[in-house]
């Protein structure tokens, strides 16, 4: 009996591996430094050899030296505090503005008749062309800087916006209607993850076009800020300070950029795009 019983024993359930998770191509990303360092030993050389001018590009290590400068004295520290606030109120109207506008000419047939037909002829328009009128409009104080900030936004997030939300799957919508969630449902479930993508991209453009915004706003009859710095600097032949500022707004750029692509990576986890190789 022990032969036969022996032979019908169940075989013990050995578990099966967990699936191998693919392992970040850290050593990759640093390619990416490869070029910029490049680039950057090219500068200091050329300045160090006489091949650029230092009156016209001064070398990298003079313009971190002026800018360890500033930023013991505080001076830098102050003008780029009054750069991010305006930045970032000017973000917050345009983008809130543009949220809501997109949403109702994405979502309502009386939002798309209404309000996309005035959207689309102002997006003809150079928002920077207008700092004639705006300046007419609301003066040359902080409202003006902040309004270009505004307008810079406002127009990438709204289109991104609408497309993203006009691209979904109607067919989607209809299975979400016939599983039975409501119009709030859906919108949660359906709308919202697929517009999603579209949103970030336009909010990265839209960061973009604001610091572009805000150096042209910060060139008019500003008191601080970097772009101030630069103007005041440009007065007295500091060419160093005024590629200071240019570098600051790069890697201010650059940071909110990557503070975006994070949160994207963050929140569309559920999304597999198609890598590099």
């Amino acid at each position: 009996m022990t032969g036969p019983a022996l032979a019908e024993a169940p075989a013990p359930v050995v578990p099966s591996p967990a699936p191998r998770r693919p392992r970040a191509r850290t050593g990759r990303r640093w390619w990416r430094l490869v070029s910029p360092v490049a680039l950057v030993v090219a500068w200091e050389a050329a300045a160090r050899t006489g091949l650029l001018s230092a009156e016209k590009l001064p070398a990298p290590s003079t313009v971190l030296a002026t800018g360890a400068r500033l930023a013991a004295d505080g001076t830098l520290g102050t003008h780029l505090l009054d750069s991010l606030t305006r930045a970032a109120l000017g973000l917050l109207i345009g983008g809130g503005l543009a949220l809501v506008l997109g949403a109702a000419a994405g979502l309502l047939r009386l939002g798309d008749d209404l309000v996309d037909p005035p959207v689309q002829m102002a997006r003809m328009l150079p928002h920077l062309g207008l700092v004639p009128l705006l300046i007419i409009w609301v003066g040359i104080g902080e409202s003006l800087k902040v309004t270009l900030v505004a307008l810079g936004a406002f127009f990438p997030i709204y289109f991104n916006l609408y497309a993203g939300i006009r691209d979904i799957d109607e067919r989607l919508v209809e299975a979400a209607r016939t599983c039975g969630l409501g119009a709030a449902a859906r919108l949660r479930h359906v709308v919202l993850p697929g517009a999603l993508p579209a949103l970030f991209l336009g909010l990265r453009l839209a960061i973009g076009a604001a610091w572009l915004s805000l150096v042209v706003g910060e060139q008019v009859n500003a008191q601080t800020g970097v772009g101030f710095l630069m103007m005041e600097a440009r007065e007295f032949s500091q060419t160093d300070v005024v590629v200071l500022g240019l570098l600051v707004y790069a890697l201010l750029g650059l940071a909110s950029d990557l503070l975006i692509r994070y949160a994207e990576r963050r929140t569309l986890t559920w999304r597999r795009g198609l890598r590099a190789t």
